[in-house]
Formats: C-alpha cells, sequence, structure tokens
C-alpha cells in the first residue's frame, strides 16, 4: 500500500482561487434581508449543495432571494456499524439564480482499515459545485404544475491515502467530475415538496473509493443515476421526509478480477429524515440512513446502518 506523501503543493487542489473568492464572500457580510420560506431552501447535502441530505436539489442555497447575495455553512456527521463520515462545507447564492459551494468529506472507515492493513484510514475528498436554476421558481410557481429546473456540476478530488495504490490496481482515478439536473415541485397548499435527479457519474461510494475502473474490462464510463426525495411540511419549522440515491457499481467486476468475488460491490443509499428550522437562519436535520455494503469483502457483508445529523446556519 502506498503512503500518503508530504508534498502538499502537489496535491494542492487546482481551484483553491475560487475557494479563496469563496472565502472572501462569507467574510462579507450577506445581502439577503428577506430570506425565504422556512425550509423550502432546502439543507445542505452531504456534498454540499443545497437539497435533502443526500442529494441535491433545484433550489439555491442560503436565504438570499432574487437581487441578493446569502451564504450558509454546514457541518453533518454519518455514523454507521463499522464506519463514519464527517462533512462541512459552505455555499454561496447569487440572486437566487447561481449558487457556489466547497465540501469537504472525511470517512472514517473504522476497524475495517485495520482488516486492509491500514489502521487508522481516514478518506478525505473535496469537493467544488455550482448550480444554476434554469427555470421556474419552487414558490411562486406552488400553485401550478411547473417545477424549478436547475443544473449542476461538482468537481471532486479524493486526496491521497494509503489506498492510493489498491485505487491504481483496480483502475480507478482519484478525480471525477459528476453533472446533475434536478426538478423540484413544492405544493405549498399540500405541504408537500418532490424532487427527482438525475446525475451522470463514475464516482464509487460518492467518490470516496475513487471514480470509476477497468480491472478486468469493467465498464469504466458514465452512467445515469437517479435520486428521489419527498417531504411533508408537518408546519412551517417542521418536515419528515425520505430519500433514495441509486449508486454505480463499477468497482463490482473490478473487484471480481482481483478475487474478491462480490466484496467491493455498492448498493443504494437511503434515509428517513427530519428537518427542523427555529428560526429563519438555522435549521437542524436527523436521518436514519442506510447505506447498504460498502466494501463487503472487509465487513462481512454487513449493512452500513446508522444516524445522520447535519446543522445548517444560513443568511
Amino acid at each position: 500500500m502506498d503512503h500518503p506523501k508530504t508534498n502538499t503543493a502537489a496535491q494542492a487542489p487546482c481551484w483553491l482561487p475560487l475557494a479563496a473568492a469563496i472565502a472572501l464572500l462569507c467574510a462579507t457580510p450577506a445581502h439577503a434581508d428577506t430570506g425565504k420560506l422556512l425550509l423550502t431552501g432546502g439543507v445542505s447535502s452531504v456534498e454540499g449543495a443545497a437539497g435533502g441530505g443526500l442529494s441535491p436539489w433545484a433550489v439555491i442555497g442560503s436565504q438570499a432571494t432574487r437581487g441578493e447575495v446569502g451564504v450558509s455553512a454546514h457541518a453533518s456527521r454519518v455514523r454507521t456499524r463499522d464506519h463514519g463520515l464527517d462533512t462541512h462545507g459552505v455555499a454561496v447564492g447569487f440572486h437566487d439564480r447561481l449558487e457556489l459551494s466547497l465540501g469537504r468529506q472525511d470517512f472514517n472507515t473504522g476497524v475495517t482499515g485495520t482488516g486492509l492493513g491500514l489502521p487508522g484510514l481516514h478518506l478525505k475528498q473535496d469537493i467544488l459545485g455550482a448550480k444554476l436554476r434554469l427555470a421556474g421558481d419552487a414558490v411562486l410557481d406552488s400553485d401550478t404544475l411547473m417545477p424549478q429546473i436547475a443544473v449542476g456540476v461538482q468537481f471532486k478530488h479524493l486526496q491521497s491515502s494509503g489506498l492510493d495504490s489498491t485505487l491504481g490496481a483496480l483502475g480507478a482515478s482519484r478525480d471525477g467530475v459528476d453533472v446533475y439536473v434536478s426538478a423540484t415541485k413544492l405544493f405549498l397548499a399540500q405541504g408537500v415538496l418532490v424532487n427527482g435527479t438525475l446525475r451522470a457519474t463514475k464516482a464509487n461510494q460518492g467518490g470516496l473509493l475513487g471514480f470509476g475502473a477497468t480491472l478486468g474490462g469493467a465498464d469504466n464510463g458514465v452512467e445515469l443515476q437517479p435520486e428521489i426525495s419527498v417531504a411533508w411540511l408537518i408546519n412551517r419549522q417542521l418536515a419528515v421526509g425520505v430519500e433514495f440515491r441509486a449508486m454505480p457499481d463499477k468497482l463490482r467486476r473490478a473487484g471480481q478480477a482481483a478475487g474478491l468475488g462480490d466484496g467491493l460491490r455498492a448498493d443504494d443509499w437511503k434515509d428517513i429524515f427530519i428537518a427542523y428550522a427555529p428560526n429563519q437562519n438555522v435549521s437542524l436535520t436527523a436521518a436514519y440512513v442506510d447505506l447498504g455494503r460498502i466494501v463487503p469483502a472487509t465487513t462481512g457483508g454487513r449493512k452500513q446502518t446508522g444516524v445522520y445529523l447535519s446543522a445548517q446556519i444560513a443568511f
């Protein structure tokens, strides 16, 4: 197994100038004064974009409406039977039209890292996202059939770790790009929000296990994966819902070629969540998550179910 090198400059993501610009915006007081209806702007996903906990929606992050600039920041934690995932990030919303986001994920392999001969292994991923609203307004069009539609892109970089040689042997890259289109429909009178996202991706476990695979003739092309969210707004401060996110299974054939059988298979992600907004600027989310099997060769095939907690502040 390879071990991380200390050449920070060589590992620095190419989007650092834009990240610095986002940080500068965050240091400047936001201009959002009016704000959106509570919870209609979603929360922060584990990748940083506004939406549900697992999937981006067509909504634009922050409390900014048209003519305003706003900022949101979040921190989340997922704990499953064998793993942990900590995420944090920031998003800037421009005039309820454009969203730029920056997220960092830290995946703790837990006891499975010891099974790989890498005790204390952490897989860290940086995600730079951009989302553009193309049509519709989730709130203003709530009495029509017109959804809010947005297109987004996420540039993902998996930092160097002791897993580099394994990913290289499987033919997986540490850099990838996801492109998605989302449609969000709010039925305000009924208190129901529905979102559908279609993602073009090569990411293994969202990119935490690299992108694509070529060993054994594995299909290394981009795949289209659906994501669905449904939320019921119980009142203006409280919502409950469910999410489903389909996952590519590109490592499975590569794992079979490496003699691991189905030891690298991937399952779809699901959750049942509750979100609470005590005021316009703060939202708290808790969920039961089912991430399926993650590298079952190291976990005895156990499903990774557990708890998701997230806090967001937005202006």
